[in-house]
């Protein structure tokens, strides 16, 4: 079972563990949920949010400014 992801030149296609969400990618990745956006299969994710086999996750970093 796997998921692809896309954040910025990264474009891999990861094994996937069991009840993984998008709050695992994030730790695993060590990014913060306050600076970044998930999509799963194109469409606005929560970081509870489980990834199923096959899906696609694209990472958008927020960017702040003034």
């Amino acid at each position: 079972m796997n998921f692809n992801l896309k954040f910025k030149d990264i474009n891999e296609t990861r094994q996937l563990k069991e009840n993984y969400t998008i709050k695992n990618l994030l730790d695993d990745l060590e990014l913060s949920s306050q600076t970044i956006v998930a999509k799963q299969n194109g469409e606005l994710s929560i970081e509870e949010s489980v990834i199923e086999d096959g899906d696609e996750i694209q990472l958008v970093q927020i960017i702040y400014g003034g």
